[in-house]
């Protein structure tokens, strides 16, 4: 959606010639493509993991971390790769987008017209808060370090989390 406000803002007169539905189909496959895999590994490494003792997850949904603290075994390993695909699907993703939104920003502040400027803010604004508070979400309840009060805290995160991705309460 960055992708497509900086293509409207930015590059008005070519918009049908980049945002083409080739494209489209791209960015859609490359992203269910990465997100399928994404989970499938994590899913894979977790189900191998021998459990034992207490079955009951102590969080609101069955989120990764929350599973990896019911296995018997040392799960630092499991906790890097959910670290590394973080950055990966995450930090970067947030990234890009800042960046596409920096170049709108900059764009919307040439327009000559209050009320062009108005519009566009408007309809950028509101993506955006949308795209910050999903991703501060994600980012609080998997690139946070661990602490004493990490576990009320994550509970607290993950009632807001669902709210911006439903795909994550199964």
């Amino acid at each position: 959606m960055a992708y497509d406000h900086y293509a409207t803002v930015c590059q008005p007169l070519r918009y049908t010639e980049i945002m083409s539905h080739h494209l489209c189909l791209q960015m859609v496959a490359t992203t269910l493509f990465c997100g399928f895999s994404n989970s499938t590994v994590h899913t894979i490494l977790m189900l191998r993991l021998p459990w034992c003792g207490q079955n009951q997850i102590d969080h609101l949904f069955c989120e990764v971390p929350a599973l990896l603290k019911l296995a018997c075994v040392d799960t630092s390993a499991n906790m890097a790769k959910i670290f590394a695909s973080s950055v990966i699907f995450l930090l970067v993703p947030l990234g890009l987008i800042l960046v596409s939104y920096s170049y709108i920003g900059t764009a919307v502040l040439r327009i000559r017209s209050a009320e062009g400027r108005f519009k566009d803010f408007n309809t950028c604004t509101s993506h955006l808060a949308v795209v910050l508070l999903f991703y501060g979400m994600g980012i609080s309840m998997y690139l946070q370090p661990p602490s004493s009060d990490s576990q009320d805290r994550d509970k607290m995160v993950s009632l807001f989390y669902p709210m911006l991705n439903p795909s994550s309460t199964h």
